[in-house]
């Protein structure tokens, strides 16, 4: 994919005329997917796509257009040209942009990820040989993802990427089951098979009659996969320098310094460990790391250029959306395997989702808990609980009543596949909550 696309705009940007400048921002991927379903093979499949957006710029003005490449170079060329034209046609009609920020310098990087994955019939068997006799519903995803970016002043950078992700369930009825995901870029059949065995040992706990647990607060663990939830909330605006500057941010008591998370709390934007590329759509390179949180407190934010030029700020290459895509949280010192113990009387939530914020500018949150949540006296898991709403500020959970982080942390591959494999991942710990607010 490297080569095709760099010959490819190459020869686009034969055709620029006078002071036109050109740029592209490449996406591809060749994957495998396999879906599951009572534990057997349902739909395999492969997936090969190449999607490129051109830029023409002139001036203050800029317009910009996807084509799907082929692979074919004549052809793909050929469509490139006929962009090219299309683009030229519009940005005559289109006013300056006050916010276009370019690169100043050439900076070509290229970051080839090693290739581990073991053969994707591998997987499928030792899958397969993990879930006899259980009814598993999930799917594989596996293979190489590419994304590279190219402008006529000579700047050239290349990524790839080689992760796999399996997102599965055991089922037992109704809405009973136990979710889980497995990602990274070394397969290993023994970690599925542990993962396997504590949801199958959760499932057996589904089978139990169901307790009603009432409206109120209760001490509660939050796995890594809920965890990865809270924070991937805060995202959504919590760490953008654009939210920030005008006042929208759920993080803005953090911002400021009037509230402050746990002194335990530390987060990084970790490129370096995760599966995004290190530049964004308009050519920017961005850090291997970036602090965010550091002991509690808010040390950075993700500024894109155009937010830097609006603002006076320094951009850090953050892309549009200023939104992490590698959020790294630190561990603690809870072992993973005494957490039953330590959350002692309590809930086991194993999963959340329909987040959304009940109050933004407090950092409040509200979602559903989800799949396997369990109900746990004297340090043993008794029966399940129907979802539950919560209702919960991020400077409590991840501040008054954080009782302590776990030191294991799990990485979670998004299994997006919106239009193409997401690259997005969390790395997070466990958390156990002293006193978790459950609404209904």
């Amino acid at each position: 994919m490297k080569d095709a696309f760099f010959s490819f705009f190459d020869a686009v940007s034969k055709g620029l005329r006078g002071e036109e400048q050109f740029t592209a921002h490449f996406n591809g991927e060749i994957s495998d997917f396999v879906r599951f379903n009572h534990g057997k093979i349902r739909q395999p499949g492969n997936v090969a796509q190449r999607h490129c957006s051109l830029t023409l710029i002139h001036g203050k003005r800029h317009a910009c257009l996807s084509v799907c490449l082929t692979g074919e170079h004549a052809e793909d060329v050929r469509r490139g040209n006929e962009v090219l034209g299309r683009l030229r046609d519009w940005v005559q009609f289109i006013p300056d942009d006050p916010h276009l920020c370019l690169p100043d310098t050439v900076n070509s990087t290229e970051r080839l990820g090693e290739n581990r994955l073991v053969d994707p019939e591998q997987m499928v068997d030792d899958i397969l040989h993990s879930v006899v006799g259980d009814d598993m519903v999930g799917i594989l995803a596996t293979g190489s993802i590419a994304c590279g970016f190219a402008s006529s002043s000579g700047q050239k950078n290349w990524f790839t990427a080689h992760p796999y992700s399996l997102d599965w369930c055991l089922y037992h009825k109704g809405d009973k089951a136990v979710s889980n995901t497995y990602s990274g870029f070394d397969w290993d059949a023994d970690t599925l098979r542990q993962k396997m065995a504590l949801a199958r040992q959760n499932l057996s706990i589904l089978t139990q009659p169901t307790k009603t647990v009432k409206p109120g607060a209760y001490r509660a663990y939050l796995t890594p996969a809920a965890v990865g939830e809270l924070v991937g909330l805060c995202a959504w605006g919590g760490f953008s320098a654009q939210s920030t500057q005008i006042g929208m941010s759920p993080l803005m008591a953090l911002s400021t310094g009037e509230k402050q998370l746990d002194s335990r709390v530390t987060m990084r934007e970790n490129l370096a460990d995760g599966v995004a590329e290190d530049f964004q759509e308009d050519g920017f390179t961005r850090p291997g790391a970036l602090s965010l949180i550091e002991k509690g407190k808010l040390v950075g934010t993700l500024c894109s250029p155009r937010t830097a030029v609006e603002y006076g700020l320094e951009n850090n290459g953050a892309s549009g959306s200023e939104s992490p895509c590698a959020l790294d949280m630190k561990g603690g010192d809870l072992e993973e395997k005494d957490i039953l113990s330590q959350l002692d009387t309590g809930l086991y939530v194993s999963n959340l989702w329909y987040l959304n914020y009940s109050d933004r500018s407090a950092g409040r949150m509200t979602g559903m808990t989800r799949f396997a949540t369990l109900w746990v006296e004297n340090g043993v898991p008794v029966a399940p609980v129907d979802p539950l709403r919560f209702d919960e500020t991020i400077y409590r959970a991840l501040g008054d009543n954080l009782v302590g982080l776990t030191k294991e942390r799990e990485f979670n591959l998004s299994t997006s596949t919106y239009t193409r494999r997401s690259t997005n991942s969390t790395r997070v710990p466990g958390a156990l909550v002293d006193s978790f607010t459950f609404t209904l």
